[in-house]
């Protein structure tokens, strides 16, 4: 099984400042060595969908000039991949060492449809909390689940402390944590710490140096993947995952689906299924990409023969390519047992 993203040439150049000069930069500014703030694996069970806006325009850029912000974005959005895995319960933790200036808690853990924001207007940050670290160094923690925050204001943290679990409260639509830094007053990206205006994977990191090979720049990548025994959406992929997957030969039908998120215009999504023999049995070639996407779900399957599944291990490839060559892959699979 593989989840591949081919290396981009920016992330290259990233590592590479980072190795000469990141941290260097982040102790001379006195800046706090940031820990992950969620309690998680990231790229496993949790995700970045959206980085700091790095273009002063009404346009987006994240901090390596790609499609990864929003415009006026202000952090660093970490998602987990589905519901169930909130309802579970994720713990929010300090990024730093610190004191407790402020928090909010009690507002409702309900998605924010459309564009209608009036029901959290002026507390779209939900539930959620900000930390002193002195020196001028703030962290701010959003979207907190109902309830969940242990910290009141003055109290005193530790890095990798809990003070609340990831939730849905504020303008979210989807289960995440806001994360934003600031100095000063002035929101810095935890990723460019001083880049210079409109370079592209300058500036320093401030994420501890065992996490920067994790959270190294990746265009695109896959949250969810499986297999499910009949149709599948985005809400039930985003509600738990997905459908129930199939395990026998008797199953109603074998769709395999996938969510990726980053995709860019002019990507091109190719998921193929094959049976226990290596035929391919269902394929699903989507029409390249008009726009750059936030997420994106494709699927592939059929329904069950006439005369049953056959037994054995169904296979599942998805690649997306650009301009022919391969940039995201992701191989899975499922097996199918003969009824007693």
């Amino acid at each position: 099984m593989s989840n591949r993203t081919m290396p981009h040439p920016r992330t290259v150049i990233a590592a590479a400042l980072a190795m000469l000069g990141g941290a260097a930069g982040a102790v001379a500014a006195g800046a706090p060595v940031l820990q992950l703030p969620l309690a998680c694996d990231i790229g496993r069970n949790c995700f970045i969908q959206t980085y700091v806006d790095a273009d002063p325009s009404p346009l987006a850029r994240d901090y390596m000039c790609g499609a990864r912000a929003q415009d006026g974005h202000n952090g660093t959005d970490f998602r987990l991949p589905s519901m169930a895995a909130q309802r579970d319960g994720v713990d929010v933790l300090a990024a730093a060492d610190g004191r407790v200036l402020r928090q909010r808690d009690g507002m409702a853990d309900a998605p924010v449809a459309g564009s209608d924001h009036s029901a959290v207007q002026n507390t779209e940050c939900g539930n959620g909390l900000v930390i002193d670290h002195g020196g001028g160094w703030e962290t701010q923690y959003c979207h907190l689940a109902k309830g969940s925050l242990r910290l009141k204001p003055g109290e005193m943290v530790k890095a990798g402390q809990p003070v609340g679990r990831v939730g849905l409260s504020g303008l979210s639509q989807y289960p995440h944590v806001h994360f934003t830094v600031r100095h000063g007053g002035r929101i810095i990206d935890p990723f460019a710490h001083d880049a210079p205006p409109g370079s592209c994977g300058a500036g320093a990191s401030l994420w501890a140096p065992a996490l920067q090979p994790g959270l190294a720049y990746r265009p695109r990548a896959i949250i969810n993947h499986g297999f499910a025994s009949g149709p599948v959406t985005m809400q039930m992929v985003e509600e738990a995952g997905a459908g129930q997957a199939p395990d026998g030969a008797d199953a109603a039908a074998l769709v395999a689906y996938i969510r990726a998120i980053g995709l860019q215009a002019g990507d091109i999504q190719l998921l193929t299924v094959k049976d226990p023999s290596g035929r391919v049995i269902a394929e699903n070639r989507a029409k390249p990409m008009e726009r750059n996407q936030a997420q994106t779900l494709l699927y592939s399957g059929r329904k069950r023969p006439q005369d049953g599944w056959r037994p054995g291990l169904y296979q599942a490839s998805y690649r997306v390519t650009r301009d022919g060559a391969v940039v995201l892959e992701q191989d899975f699979s499922v097996e199918l047992r003969e009824q007693p």
